[in-house]
């Protein structure tokens, strides 16, 4: 197909959830509740770690940049959401949608690659402590979130300039309520295969072999912890990372199922809910892990309330 013998595409559009309509307004609700709780949860973790000395260490430091990049995907696939809801379709304009596939690619590889250097941080502090102040000195921490940032911008950017150098000729009609790249490339009129490489490799460097990466590091944590003789030993350091591991597994476990499930016929709507789990409710899921089960964190909320509040002691 040529550009010559075909009308090129302006714009998509997508149909977000009409086999949903019965349940319209529930939903709405829904996500409009949990967008806010996310937000604001997520706030008030970087807030906690920008203004509370007892959280300025590595841990904390890279917690508040996954916080500010679970803020980041829902916000770009959230409010198109929500109006999906209340319009029942929306038409995006192909420079539209690339821009939301590209900070969606940009915002997951990043959150990726801080799970995998949370890990590393983890790592050193339970399998060698001794040398962790060492190692993970003031300026390395930046230095690795930073890394983690551009590697994901860069990576995206290179399936963006890729995507963009294809041909629409229709139809354009994304069954979704974002911008899927799966979905996407099914309606290019252009030959995807450079497309599908490049995005396979990207997977398997920033997806699969930093999961792996995150496996092998928590083989050789617990394998320090199995080490300890005392059990309240093995308690107090295990409950040092086992907020990071929980979020690890909620994060993973749902990019997993999600991409390992088919996007065609029927199990759409299935794709569809995978895809809402992904990107809004586990960026809720993270603030509420490390509120419930980190002390530090609970410490710092309760005195921030107390000074807050105007009823004061005599």
């Amino acid at each position: 197909m040529t550009k010559d013998n075909h009308t090129m595409v302006t714009e998509f559009i997508l149909l977000g959830f009409t086999e949903l309509h019965n349940i319209k307004s529930l939903l709405l609700s829904l996500l409009l509740l949990i967008y806010v709780g996310t937000i604001l949860g997520n706030l008030l973790i970087v807030t906690l770690v920008a203004i509370t000395r007892q959280l300025w260490s590595p841990m904390y430091f890279f917690l508040s940049h996954l916080s500010l990049c679970d803020i980041l995907i829902s916000t770009n696939v959230v409010p198109k959401t929500l109006q999906f809801l209340v319009t029942e379709r929306c038409h995006i304009s192909v420079s539209s949608c690339y821009t939301q596939l590209y900070f969606f690619g940009a915002f997951v590889a990043t959150e990726c690659s801080l799970l995998s250097v949370m890990s590393y941080d983890r790592y050193l502090a339970i399998c060698d402590p001794l040398h962790y102040s060492s190692t993970m000195k003031r300026s390395l921490p930046r230095y690795l979130a930073t890394i983690c940032w551009l590697v994901g911008f860069f990576t995206s950017m290179i399936i963006e300039i890729l995507i963009t150098l294809l041909d629409f000729c229709g139809p354009n009609i994304i069954d979704h309520f974002f911008c899927d790249l799966t979905l996407l490339l099914e309606l290019s009129c252009s030959d995807t295969k450079l497309v599908d490489i490049c995005t396979t490799i990207t997977v398997f460097i920033i997806g699969i072999s930093q999961l792996l990466f995150v496996i092998v590091s928590y083989i050789c944590i617990f394998t320090s912890i199995l080490r300890i003789s005392s059990i309240t030993g093995r308690q107090k350091i295990f409950s040092t990372c086992s907020s990071h591991l929980a979020v690890v597994s909620t994060y993973y476990g749902t990019l997993i199922v999600l991409y390992v499930a088919p996007t065609r016929g029927q199990l759409k709507t299935l794709n569809k809910v995978l895809s809402l789990l992904n990107t809004v409710i586990t960026p809720l899921f993270n603030p509420i892990i490390y509120s419930l089960r980190n002390k530090e964190i609970k410490l710092a909320l309760s005195k921030i309330i107390l000074k807050m509040s105007p009823i004061k002691g005599n």
